[in-house]
């Protein structure tokens, strides 16, 4: 399996893992600022960019062993994990099947999976109901304030709607991830390593309570909220991003 990986910084080694339909470009607002002080490790999940697509569909055990093989072929033995979104279910079956290769743990704007989920917010609902009638720059578009606070700026909106049309995901492969996170059943209890879990108060795509119920899930975890960010709280506020995982990892 090709699985496309960069890596920039010195220091503790720390894995960037990524949600549905998003490359390895989406980290761009924070990786500058990690590799200040950690040897930070970003990838494409199989399925989209330049990493391999085989058929789907995926499952969340399937990718953290794509993120595993990024961790081998860096010659890592252990590192610090973060997710986001799909990349937090992801990141969970990491922490529970291989806990001698995590340090800590950060997951962000996910779920527990399963039956403890707290449902999508229903104007995400509605926008994927309304998304097969919209001409397709129209939908994406609203896909992408959707993703943002309310009040995020135009120039937020348009600077992440172009990269999405320069970098769209392969309709087969985002199935395929989707499938993924559908199907992820949540890890109960097995998860050992230091958490951290951070959630905007204003996201739209996983409900934010989501994260409360993750944290009942993992014993010691702590929540961090960052006001008035959406689902993309890494693009919205990065530098309060960086320094609420900073604050955790050092």
């Amino acid at each position: 399996m090709k699985i496309a990986w960069e890596e920039r910084g010195d220091g503790a080694p720390l894995l960037l893992i990524q949600g549905l339909g998003y490359g390895r470009w989406s980290w761009a607002p924070i990786v500058p600022a990690l590799a200040e002080h950690y040897r930070v490790l970003w990838f494409d999940n199989r399925g989209i960019g330049d990493s391999d697509r085989p058929e789907g569909p995926y499952t969340a055990k399937l990718m953290a062993a794509d993120a595993l093989q990024v961790l081998d072929e860096a010659g890592i033995e252990r590192a610090h994990v973060l997710g986001a979104s799909l990349g937090g279910m992801i990141a969970q079956e990491l922490a529970a099947r291989s806990p001698e290769r995590v340090d800590k743990l950060v997951l962000c704007c996910t779920t527990p999976g399963g039956a403890a989920t707290v449902p999508m917010p229903e104007v995400t609902v509605r926008l994927f109901a309304e998304a097969a009638t919209l001409a397709p720059e129209v939908a994406l578009r609203r896909f992408v304030e959707n993703a943002l606070a309310p009040d995020a700026s135009a120039e937020l909106i348009q600077e992440l709607f172009d990269l999405r049309v320069a970098n769209p995901p392969d309709p087969v492969g985002w199935q395929a991830q989707a499938a993924a996170g559908l199907g992820f059943a949540g890890i109960d209890g097995a998860i050992s390593a230091p958490t951290l879990i951070v959630t905007g108060t204003e996201d739209n795509v996983v409900d934010p309570r989501n994260s409360d119920v993750l944290a009942e899930r993992i014993p010691g975890a702590e929540v961090r909220r960052i006001e008035n960010a959406g689902h993309l709280f890494f693009w919205e506020q990065p530098a309060a991003f960086v320094g609420i995982i900073s604050e955790f990892l050092q």
